[in-house]
């Protein structure tokens, strides 16, 4: 890297780590994902240069798999059978969500049906900005509108939890070794590197979570992440978020900041609508559906779930659903 590269992954680092260590001295919910959010986020719209590496970024994003993975135990297919209603409503509320969202760009904001939907896509912003670099739709709009719902989901989310949804209680458990945790690491980086290779979205994650479940499924390796390299994941997960508004053009944020607004606001509210539906009829605690349920970014939303304590495997499943059907749902929209 050149030194103002270099200059910027550090500033980036020290606002993201300052950001979630003083969120979690507030006692925050989310807190370090939140804090490192936020500071980010909020130095970089002031016009601060940041940037973070994408080898730091993954190993944040295989960090909160790998979590995520430790909440796998030996009834996970019996589990997964009493989650098809809740996995068949979020299937729906999906496409209910991309057609309202898009409905809404398009009308009220005047905004082309390509861009509409893309922009729209609940919470698969490196998919669309790849149809978007093939020429469907305007980039930047895209871009930013994506970013601008996911800062809002990832800073607001929380809180709105937080204060009307009943916390749960968490068990405790015993964080396993370092040799266990670098093993499964060195593991799921490899893993995460050939599911890229592949062009799968989301991949160092998706990695984390299947080499942790299947050695935890196993009973191979006990125990959750070390404390601080879950906090570390966080950390960058949030900083990673933030980044994303280094450079972008003021002019253009504050042109889509309404739809943002708008579109992230009703999309979030249309989740929370179906996650209670499915608690009415399940049962299922409403905080972990609505996490579940909700349209922001993959890594970022599994990172909100893990960080509030529900229950990882149910979150991960969920949104890891929620991509493999946006692959489908967004491009039949497109030809509409």
């Amino acid at each position: 890297m050149m030194n103002d590269d270099v200059k910027q992954l550090g500033v980036t680092l020290a606002l993201g780590l300052a950001g979630a260590g003083l969120a979690t001295a507030a006692g925050l919910p989310a807190a370090a994902l939140i804090g490192a959010t936020v500071a980010t986020s909020v130095a970089a719209a002031a016009g601060m240069r940041l940037r973070m590496d994408p080898h730091l970024r993954n190993f944040g994003f295989a960090t909160i798999g790998l979590s995520l993975g430790s909440g796998v135990g030996p009834g996970i297919l019996a589990d997964l059978g009493h989650w098809g209603f809740s996995l068949a409503v979020l299937c729906l509320s999906l496409a209910v969500t991309l057609w309202v969202g898009a409905l809404i760009l398009r009308r009220g904001f005047g905004i082309g049906r390509e861009t509409a939907v893309l922009a729209t896509s609940p919470g698969a912003m490196s998919y669309a900005l790849a149809i978007a670099e093939e020429g469907r739709g305007d980039a930047s709009a895209i871009m930013v509108i994506q970013s601008l719902r996911l800062l809002l989901l990832a800073s607001v989310l929380p809180v709105l939890l937080w204060a009307l949804v009943e916390a749960p209680v968490l068990p405790v458990h015993v964080a396993m070794g370092l040799l266990p945790f670098a093993l499964l690491l060195a593991v799921a980086s490899v893993s995460g590197w050939a599911l890229a290779r592949l062009g799968l979205p989301a991949a160092w994650l998706i990695a984390g979570f299947a080499v942790s479940g299947v050695a935890h499924g196993a009973e191979l390796v006990h125990g959750l992440l070390p404390g601080w390299a879950l906090f570390a994941g966080f950390a960058l997960t949030g900083a990673t978020i933030g980044a994303r508004f280094s450079g972008l053009n003021a002019a253009l944020m504050l042109r889509y900041l309404g739809a943002a607004l708008v579109a992230g606001g009703v999309s979030a509210l249309m989740s929370l609508a179906f996650a209670a539906l499915v608690a009415a009829v399940t049962g299922l605690p409403l905080g972990q559906l609505w996490v579940a349920f909700a349209p922001g970014g993959v890594e970022a939303m599994a990172a909100m779930g893990l960080a509030l304590g529900y229950d990882p495997a149910f979150v991960a499943v969920h949104h890891l659903v929620r991509l493999a059907v946006l692959f489908v749902l967004v491009p039949l929209f497109l030809r509409r």
